[in-house]
């Protein structure tokens, strides 16, 4: 391990009772998101902004069953975040999950740290 590793900055989800590191900070690019395989088999979906700032939503489109949010598009609608699914286009808030498209979906959000 050298110097460098010690001090990335890591960023963990909140998964079961604890924190989970899922990767480093600097494999995170601003306005793309990174799929991460969880423990149980499910998936998260990791998104920095331009600020900075590191969300994580489930990568489970709701409404095809298909892990792909994560390759959505970035945006914002009232100042909220989100990402548009790649196959129908259905946005997901990523502070609270639920569909700005469909007030009845929402997919499972995930707390974040970066440390």
């Amino acid at each position: 391990m050298t110097t460098e590793t010690l001090n990335a900055n890591v960023v963990r989800v909140a998964y079961a009772d604890g924190w989970l590191t899922v990767c480093d900070l600097e494999s995170l690019s601003p306005g793309r998101g990174v799929a991460v395989l969880l423990p149980d088999g499910d998936q998260a979906a990791l998104f920095m902004d331009r600020a900075g700032v590191v969300r994580a939503i489930s990568n489970r489109d709701p409404f095809t069953g298909a892990y792909v949010l994560s390759r959505g598009l970035l945006g914002s609608a009232g100042g909220r975040p989100f990402v548009a699914s790649p196959l129908l286009k259905q946005r997901f808030d990523l502070e609270t999950g639920g569909c700005l498209d469909d007030e009845e979906v929402a997919v499972p959000v995930y707390a974040v740290r970066v440390e």
